[in-house]
C-alpha cells in the first residue's frame, strides 16, 4: 500500500514535462543521472521516456527493488535507476542489463564488451567471482587498475560478465581475467552497474 501510495504522488506531482529523451553515449556521476535526481525529477525530466517500475532486477537470485527505467522500449537505450529508499528521492544505482550490446558505455565499457576489451581499459587482469554462482561474473578486485578508482564525481562501477561459449565456465572461487582458459571461452559484460555516493 505504501508504494502505491508513493507512485501516485509521483505521477501526480506538478511540473512542466519535457519529454526529452536520454541521448545515448557515455555514463557519467552526473549525466544522465545524479545522485542528486529522485523519481520526481526523472519523470518530469524525461516525460514519456521515463516509467516506474517496481520488479527491477538486481542480478542475484530474484532479488527485485523499485525504481525508474529510462527509455523502457529500446533495449538498447534503457537505463534502470534504483533509490536509496522508497521515498524515491535519492539515486543510489543505475544499471544496463537485459541486452547484448547498448549505446551507453561507462569508463569505455559497455555491454558486449569483450574480456580482452576490459582489461586493456583497466590496464591489468582482474578477478572475476566464479560463473553459475549466486552472484557469479562480478568482478570482484580490479587489482589496482583504472576502473577500481572513483569515476569523476565520486561513483563507483561494478561490472558482471557471463554468456560464454557453452556452459563449460573455467572452475575456481576467483578466476583471472588474463588466464587462457578463460580468454577461450569468451565471456561478454553483461551487467554494468554505477554506484553513487552516500551523503
Amino acid at each position: 500500500m505504501r508504494h502505491a501510495i508513493v507512485l501516485l504522488m509521483l505521477l501526480a506531482a506538478p511540473g512542466s514535462v519535457q519529454a526529452a529523451p536520454p541521448a545515448d553515449g557515455p555514463i557519467t556521476c552526473t549525466a544522465p543521472v545524479s545522485v542528486e535526481d529522485s523519481a520526481k525529477s526523472l519523470l518530469q525530466r524525461y516525460g514519456d521516456q521515463a516509467v516506474l517500475d517496481d520488479k527491477l532486477y538486481t542480478g542475484v537470485e530474484d532479488i527485485t527493488y523499485q525504481g525508474v527505467v529510462l527509455s523502457p522500449k529500446s533495449p538498447e537505450l534503457r537505463i534502470e535507476i534504483g533509490f536509496t529508499d522508497e521515498t524515491m528521492r535519492r539515486v543510489s544505482r543505475l544499471t544496463l542489463i537485459d541486452s547484448t550490446t547498448s549505446h551507453w558505455n561507462v569508463a569505455g565499457v559497455t555491454l558486449g564488451s569483450t574480456l580482452a576489451e576490459v582489461q586493456k581499459i583497466n590496464g591489468r587482469p582482474f578477478l572475476i567471482r566464479e560463473f553459475f554462482t549466486d552472484g557469479g561474473g562480478f568482478v570482484v578486485d580490479w587489482k589496482g587498475g583504472a576502473l577500481g578508482r572513483p569515476l569523476p564525481g565520486g561513483c563507483f562501477l561494478e561490472v558482471r560478465f557471463g554468456k560464454g561459449r557453452d556452459d563449460r565456465a573455467p572452475a575456481a572461487d576467483r578466476v583471472s581475467s588474463d588466464k587462457a582458459e578463460v580468454r577461450k571461452w569468451g565471456p561478454v559484460v553483461e551487467q554494468i552497474v554505477v554506484i553513487f555516493p552516500e551523503k
